[in-house]
């Protein structure tokens, strides 16, 4: 277990870089995720299904922690569909993703592309539809609001989200974020090498770095392929995530557990354990 003392007491009082995921961050978009999925499924799948596709929501929202990027979300649905269970889904996704990717001879580009364009055909047919399924987790919009007042971190949206459906859920709220600082899965690159390439480009020698995520295995990702100096990781423990994820986080030496509260206080707060 991880001392109960803060950043600041290793003389990291504030990040000069805070880089944030956005679903499971600073959105919680369960309700569109579900609703996208179904409208793709039924393009993706011509075969009838045991019962309307609505009855498998609250297992979906259950199991969206092990989704990695957007295009396995009608494959878990599939996988719901085809009668898997929620604990083999839990502890074996990959191995349940690729069964089902083989078995059915899966594209998972154009499946991606098919989920891209039934969020387009949606925004543009109906967009206050679409956004009320979006909700902002508390606190979080005022964060980000006052950070872009003081002009300090500089802020960055790093998400495996199409860019442009960030940017325009934000700016629903206004919260105007140049398109720049919203990488996106356009950029087609690992969190890991966009992180590096934001401490690459910045005009500081040696910035502090901060990234929020609410998946562990991106975390790990970014200590597993190293060559990131001066970063502080931290798991949003109210995103899309498992208790034992969270236990596994509160055990690592490296990685921080961080609450709500705590992210939208001082930046002293940030570390200080549970």
């Amino acid at each position: 277990m991880k001392s109960q003392v803060g950043l600041s007491k290793f003389g990291i009082s504030a990040p000069d870089i805070l880089a944030l995921d956005f679903d499971g961050v600073v959105c919680d978009g369960l309700r569109e995720y579900f609703q996208t999925t179904c409208r793709a499924y039924e393009q993706l799948w011509s075969v009838p299904v045991i019962k309307p596709l609505g009855e498998y929501a609250s297992r979906f929202y259950r199991l969206r922690p092990v989704i990695e990027t957007g295009w396995e979300m009608p494959v878990l649905l599939r996988a719901l569909v085809l009668g898997r269970g929620d604990e083999e889904i839990l502890q074996h996704w990959p191995d349940v993703l690729g069964e089902i990717v083989a078995g059915e001879r899966l594209d998972k580009q154009a499946i991606a592309h098919c989920v891209d364009k039934v969020r387009d055909r949606w925004i543009e047919e109906n967009l206050e539809e679409w956004l009320s399924l979006h909700e902002f987790y508390p606190g979080v919009l005022d964060k980000l609001r006052h950070i872009l007042s003081q002009n300090t971190p500089q802020l960055y949206i790093v998400t495996t989200k199409e860019g442009r459906f960030v940017q325009r859920l934000l700016s629903q709220q206004g919260i105007e974020i140049p398109s720049t600082s919203i990488l996106g899965k356009e950029v087609k690159r690992p969190k890991y090498e966009t992180l590096r390439q934001l401490i690459h480009d910045a005009p500081l020698s040696r910035p502090c770095l901060w990234f929020v995520e609410d998946r562990l295995k991106a975390l790990q990702d970014v200590i597993t392929h190293g060559g990131l100096e001066n970063i502080q990781l931290f798991l949003a423990d109210w995103g899309y995530n498992t208790a034992p994820a969270r236990t596994q986080a509160l055990q690592d030496p490296i990685i921080h557990l961080l609450s709500l509260d705590q992210f939208g206080g001082d930046w002293s707060g940030w570390g200080q354990g549970y």
